[in-house]
């Protein structure tokens, strides 16, 4: 490939969507066909990788806390490297490489090395995996809009920007990579925002593993620990969490639902 006329080091980063491996957009799909080298996340389904052809060098870069692949320099590296050995190289990165995906990082630095380079849009978790258990980011009456944030900052210290989120109730807030600070974040949003406060933790959304618990800003942090859940999960926070449908629920809606919504429900009904 490298001694092709046509050979151009390039980059292409791709978001993987959710976890669904049928979440993919069809351009993500069409451009995975045509990589000549894929580099993948932990959080980017493996069924994905056969959109590419058959022989493309398939490399997971995977990052997660306590288990490193790479450090982030590293698949900078690694990706100019394969670009210029390969050419088209397929940065495939879970959920939205633009939502706390460092994507256009990695995109700013192979184009500081000659590469050109694209974006190609993904499903977010922060929408996605909520969504899958019936809890919409906004929702008429329950929410005014909705912010999605990371837990921590670069040092490793809780973002300010969670005090901000617990003092506003009507807005709702999605947390990513929060659950090894669970409890000090639920903490936080009691001593702020309010104990009672409806909140939900979905791990592995949209796909056939997920699992989820609903509660409170109070019993949150027990609750997923006493299921078991971990990363990758999401937090979620707001009013919305009293619209979740989960595996198994068979709760009466009307329970559940703001009063005024009651008086639409007759009219929901599908004769």
């Amino acid at each position: 490939m490298a001694n092709s006329p046509l050979f151009v080091p390039r980059l292409t980063v791709v978001g993987a969507g959710p976890g669904d491996p049928e979440l993919l957009t069809l351009k993500g799909a069409r451009v995975l066909a045509a990589a000549d080298v894929v580099l993948y996340d932990a959080l980017a389904n493996d069924d994905l990788l056969t959109h590419a052809r058959p022989g493309v060098p398939r490399l997971f870069v995977g990052k997660r806390r306590g288990a490193m692949a790479y450090t982030q320099l590293g698949i900078n590296e690694l990706i100019v490297q394969q670009a210029f050995k390969h050419g088209h190289v397929v940065r495939l990165k879970g959920g939205d490489p633009f939502v706390f995906g460092r994507g256009r990082e990695e995109m700013l630095y192979a184009e500081a090395h000659g590469l050109a380079t694209e974006y190609v849009p993904g499903i977010s978790s922060a929408v996605a995996a909520a969504g899958s258990m019936g809890i919409p980011a906004t929702h008429r009456g329950l929410s005014e809009g909705f912010r999605v944030l990371t837990a921590t900052t670069a040092d490793e210290q809780l973002s300010g920007a969670l005090l901000e989120a617990a003092q506003s109730p009507r807005t709702t807030t999605v947390i990513l990579m929060g659950m090894g600070r669970l409890a000090e974040i639920m903490a936080l949003f009691g001593r702020y925002g309010g104990a009672d406060v409806p909140a939900a933790v979905v791990q592995n959304g949209t796909l056939p593993t997920a699992r989820a618990v609903t509660g409170t800003v109070a019993t949150i942090a027990e609750r997923a620990r006493r299921a078991g859940l971990g990363a990758p999960a999401v937090i979620v926070l707001g009013e919305v969490v009293r619209l979740a449908k989960l595996p198994a629920q068979e709760a009466d809606a009307s329970a559940v639902l703001p009063s005024f919504l009651h008086e639409l429900l007759p009219y929901a009904k599908v004769a």
